[in-house]
């Protein structure tokens, strides 16, 4: 990897997308997981999980951007969503189906990127993180 934090694929870690197209991607999706749903009120450690993943020659267009829990984004590696989908019905047991949770998925994906509102939260709150601190909590 160079000093700029590149390698032959690509940005690597949190610099390949920028932090106000993260925090729209995460409100886009409701703070939650577009797969399980936890969402940061329950503790969920969010992060963006590529649908098509860049393995399979998916972009980091946010069309192809999701908020994924920690835990899913990790358990999903490179398996094709639908396979990934029937994984977490599985492990949800509660009455979702694999179908629900694609389309979740496709609606989420499908929403208008709220770009203003997060550029403000950041410029209020100073990054990501506390912008997401803040929604967590409420408070000041």
């Amino acid at each position: 990897m160079s000093e700029t934090g590149r390698n032959e694929q690509g940005w690597q870690g949190s610099k390949w997308i920028r932090r106000t197209t993260r925090l729209a991607i995460y409100l886009r999706d409701g703070l939650s997981c577009a797969y399980c749903g936890a969402s940061i009120e329950d503790g969920a450690i969010l992060t963006i999980d590529h649908i098509k993943p860049r393995s399979k020659g998916g972009s980091n267009e946010p069309a192809n951007l999701v908020t994924a829990c920690k835990r899913c984004n990790s358990a999903r590696g490179d398996r094709p969503l639908r396979r990934f989908a029937r994984s977490v019905a599985d492990y949800l047991n509660h009455g979702i189906e694999a179908d629900d949770i694609i389309r979740h998925v496709q609606t989420c994906r499908r929403r208008r990127l709220p770009r203003a509102e997060a550029r403000e939260l950041i410029e209020r709150r100073g990054s990501v993180a506390a912008a997401l601190a803040y929604s967590s909590t409420g408070e000041e």
